[in-house]
């Protein structure tokens, strides 16, 4: 299995080269800047923790310990990279404005922001909670996206826009998930109380809110502004303040 994730980050990285190589080619004054973000590096690895430094890092003090930790992080968890992949293609498959690889990896921050969370949540499952807290303070400072690195992402997940995004500690969020600008997920009331659970390929839109003990459903659609404080059931749009449920499955509606 590990060899196979090995084989297609190989591919990945292959191919962001091409369009890489493709794009210096065609802007000579744009390809010092693709040379130096993907050109440059042996592989994906270093090329994302040297993005992850430039973009959280400020002086270059700061850049040399975020591109650090990143490399150290990526090095003993190869399946930090595997993920940060998927959430690269997912971006591909789910934005039509979207032609390859290359734009969501250097223009994106919400993929960016992604991947320094995947960093964040390594260092924190290891005791390292100060840095893990320091990639979350600079990753909503400058990219304006917060997600504690106690929570918990799948993978091929994207934060579209990404402005104004808030994910609460432990909160749990599948794989192939979309979650739009000025979103908030997180507890109700102080702690011991539980945060949400998010099922697989839900579609959270803009300005909405998800708390409390709850879980939403895989597949389900969370529309813009809505406001969500109890469960909604998988395959069901949820939409409103306070959220109402429509479109749900057969089954389901007739309940």
């Amino acid at each position: 299995m590990a060899e196979i994730a090995i084989m297609a980050n190989d591919s990945l990285w292959r191919s962001i080269r091409k369009e890489a190589q493709r794009a210096a080619a065609a802007d000579p004054v744009f390809g010092k800047a693709v040379s130096n973000a993907i050109l440059a590096h042996e592989d994906f690895a270093a090329a994302l923790a040297d993005m992850i430094g430039r973009r959280l890092g400020g002086s270059a003090a700061g850049q040399e310990r975020f591109v650090a930790f990143s490399r150290d992080a990526f090095h003993r968890q190869p399946d930090l990279i595997e993920a940060a992949g998927r959430d690269l293609q997912a971006i591909v498959r789910s934005d039509p404005a979207i032609a390859g690889l290359l734009p969501p990896l250097l223009h994106f921050k919400g993929y960016v922001a992604l991947q320094a969370w995947r960093v964040s949540h390594w260092l924190w499952r290891h005791g390292h909670h100060d840095a893990a807290l320091l990639f979350q303070n600079e990753a909503s400072n400058v990219l304006q996206v917060s997600i504690h690195p106690a929570a918990a992402i799948g993978s091929a997940v994207y934060l579209d826009h990404a402005t104004g995004i808030v994910i609460g500690a432990d909160v749990v969020i599948g794989d192939e998930v979309t979650i739009l600008q000025n979103v908030s997920i997180g507890r109700r009331g102080e702690l011991p109380a539980r945060p949400p659970r998010i099922g697989r390929g839900v579609y959270i839109g803009a300005g909405a809110t998800i708390l409390g003990d709850i879980c939403i459903g895989d597949f389900a659609k969370i529309g813009a502004g809505t406001v969500v404080t109890s469960d909604v059931p998988g395959g069901c749009t949820a939409v409103g303040n306070p959220a109402r449920l429509v479109n749900c499955p057969e089954p389901l509606a007739a309940v």
